[in-house]
């Protein structure tokens, strides 16, 4: 998995790549808490995620509980295949997603 910052004043943009599963997650969530200090508005850019398991539900979960108090997040460029993990998991009606 590859993570890249796009930082612009108060707001990050973090575009992952690859797989986030048990194996990568924890390494965003160290990214996410290094990252998130000063931040009122966090994207996700998911345009080349393959694949994204419980483990990083539970990171995005995690981030968009800390941005409900210091700001918004959003998820941009879902493919197919996330997005059904979005639906069936409930993640769609909690995340802001376009």
């Amino acid at each position: 998995m590859n993570i890249r910052q796009t930082k612009n004043e108060k707001a990050l943009t973090i575009a992952v790549e690859g797989r986030l599963d048990t194996m990568t997650a924890p390494e965003l969530e160290e990214v996410l808490k290094n990252s998130l200090e000063g931040i009122e508005a966090l994207t996700f850019d998911l345009e080349k995620l393959d694949y994204i398991s419980s483990a990083g539900l539970r990171v995005l979960l995690s981030a968009q509980k800390t941005m409900n108090n210091q700001g918004t997040m959003k998820v941009l460029h879902a493919n197919e295949i996330v997005m059904e993990i979005f639906e069936v998991t409930g993640f769609s009606d909690i995340l802001t997603i376009e």
